[in-house]
């Protein structure tokens, strides 16, 4: 029986054992969506983080497995890969700063999955974000709709979080997306927020929206900041595994992801956050949404600086 249960769990394998990847791993056990396989090429820290983690499962109630590894053959066949691997922030880094290193490096995950998981789910978090799963789908051949990015859900949560602060209601009762590349050109799209229904401008003046949606693009910046030593990690983890459970489940949730465009709003060929459908064939629907004139030329904006930096891999 135990052996039948193995061989139909799902493998979720999160390449770099950081910050966000120890917090992905705590969570995907916390939540039982499958055995666990930590990488990262730094010998011992899988290890130690996994077994750290093994430690949890039987306060968990829990059957799950993990194994920390430096071998991307430990990878194998999994159902989901989520890549966090790369150097996180500093203070006064731009997410842009990031970009030969953490290329070199995801050209290296990229080649771990092609060869060891070509069937899985890719999600990709790290930064430059868009111009990493732009590299990391080029480079593994993967379709299409088997890799995208996170940061819109991250995003979106910051600019939830804020306005639910700010008006003194639940999070769970704020409704709103931000599109675009994830870095200083994001876009809130004021004109679908709401509050159970309600716009937002119902609650809060403009003048003060925009002062909150300021502090949404530099939101990341401000928690690094105030760490000194390293960057936002519980909130990016809880936003891919989002993801990855609504791809595991067919949840078919639409939420705001980094998928590349074939004609949708205007773009061919270019990875940009925008609300897509995730299920079992993985992004299964984009969704196009009406935008104000102003929420336009602001994606149009991000756009560009997207398409500027994709230029520099």
């Amino acid at each position: 029986m135990s052996h039948t249960m193995n061989t139909t769990r799902k493998k979720i394998a999160l390449i770099g054992a950081g910050n966000i990847g120890g917090a992905l791993a705590y969570l995907a056990l916390y939540k039982e969506l499958g055995d666990v396989v930590l990488f990262d090429v730094v010998e011992g820290v899988p290890q130690g983080k996994a077994l750290d983690l093994s430690h949890c499962t039987p306060v968990f109630q829990g059957s799950v497995s993990i194994k920390g590894t430096n071998s991307y053959e430990d990878i194998k066949g999994a159902d989901v890969c989520i890549v966090t691997a790369g150097i996180a922030r500093k203070p006064g880094m731009s997410r842009d700063d990031l970009l030969k290193t953490n290329a070199d490096i995801m050209k290296s995950v990229a080649k771990g999955i092609k060869e060891y998981a070509p069937k899985s789910f890719v999600i990709v978090v790290s930064n430059p974000l868009d111009a990493m799963v732009t590299l990391c789908q080029r480079e593994t051949g993967l379709p299409a709709n088997m890799v995208v990015g996170m940061a819109g859900v991250l995003d979106s949560a910051r600019y939830r979080a804020f306005l639910a602060e700010e008006i003194g209601v639940s999070p769970s009762s704020v409704n709103a997306m931000v599109l675009g590349g994830h870095g200083d050109t994001m876009v809130p799209v004021r004109s679908h927020t709401t509050v159970n229904g309600i716009p937002v401008s119902k609650f809060i003046k403009a003048d003060r929206l925009t002062e909150i949606e300021k502090r949404v693009r530099g939101a990341g910046g401000e928690v690094v900041a105030l760490l000194k030593t390293g960057s936002a990690f519980c909130s990016p983890a809880a936003s891919a595994l989002e993801m990855a459970e609504s791809y595991l489940k067919d949840q078919k949730k639409v939420l705001p992801a980094a998928a590349k465009l074939n004609g949708e709003y205007g773009y061919k060929d270019l990875y940009i956050g925008v609300p897509v459908q995730i299920g079992a064939g993985g992004i299964e629907k984009i969704i196009e949404i009406d935008l104000t004139d102003a929420e336009k030329k602001e994606l149009n904006v991000s756009a560009e600086a997207v398409k500027e930096l994709v230029t520099l891999l």
